[in-house]
């Protein structure tokens, strides 16, 4: 890269809002094993295909879902079931995506303020903080303590304002069709980064193959580009 075109666009972006479940952490398999372990022991069919339903949305739909499957029990507690379940693993191991603690590592030591925007709970966003290098996140907004979950605008508005920002400032690092609809919707610097579920290609959007070896000057590019309409 020119490092005249980076020295140019230093002042693309002031913050980085992150999703958790399957940008930060790749913690989609667990909630895929705390789902078909609670289907199953209520006598109900679930498989992996049938958990990708369940990537990027709120918790509550989440539930919703496995309740228009069969599962008799009432959203709010299949909620506080699954979250029992991940956590529980996550204090066995969090399991970083490739790239994304040398990521956060690189922003914090270059000054760059961070937002956690997860549909998570709090209770597991935070086991999840406490794994991170410490000072990663400045702000955390959690699923059960949004009006409106993803793909609404809300969280990834909420996030900027945590941070004393306006959305366009930040740049937003998701991995599902909702959360990228989110971040787009708030107005943010949007970066797709598709794990479990494929992102379909759009007008203006971005999408990257992951987060291994790409630097907060690699970001400032990309949002450059992106605001003078080059991508």
């Amino acid at each position: 890269m020119d490092p005249d075109y980076a020295g140019a666009h230093m002042d693309t972006f002031a913050a980085v809002l992150w999703d958790m479940d399957g940008t930060l952490v790749d913690t989609e398999p667990y909630w895929m094993r705390a789902e078909t372990d609670l289907m199953h022991a209520h006598g109900l069919n679930w498989d992996e295909e049938k958990g990708l339903l369940m990537v990027g949305n709120d918790l509550l739909t989440s539930a919703r879902i496995l309740v228009d499957h069969g599962l008799p029990l009432p959203p709010e507690e299949i909620v506080e079931i699954l979250l029992d379940a991940v956590i529980e693993q996550v204090a066995e191991h969090v399991p970083f995506r490739p790239g994304a603690r040398e990521l956060l590592d690189a922003l914090h030591a270059a000054d760059i303020p961070c937002a956690l925007v997860t549909m998570s709970y709090r209770r597991l966003a935070e086991a999840v903080v406490a794994a991170c290098p410490p000072g990663s996140f400045r702000a955390l907004v959690t699923g059960d303590e949004v009006p409106a979950g993803k793909p609404d605008p809300a969280p990834y508005v909420l996030g900027a304002e945590a941070l004393g920002l306006a959305p366009e400032d930040c740049v937003a690092l998701e991995d599902s069709i909702p959360g990228l609809t989110s971040a787009e919707a708030a107005g943010t610097l949007a970066l797709g980064v598709p794990h479990l579920v494929p992102i379909p290609e759009a007008p203006g959007r971005v999408l990257l193959p992951g987060l291994s070896g790409i630097s907060p000057v690699e970001l400032r590019e990309i949002a450059g580009r992106m605001r003078s309409g080059r991508i």
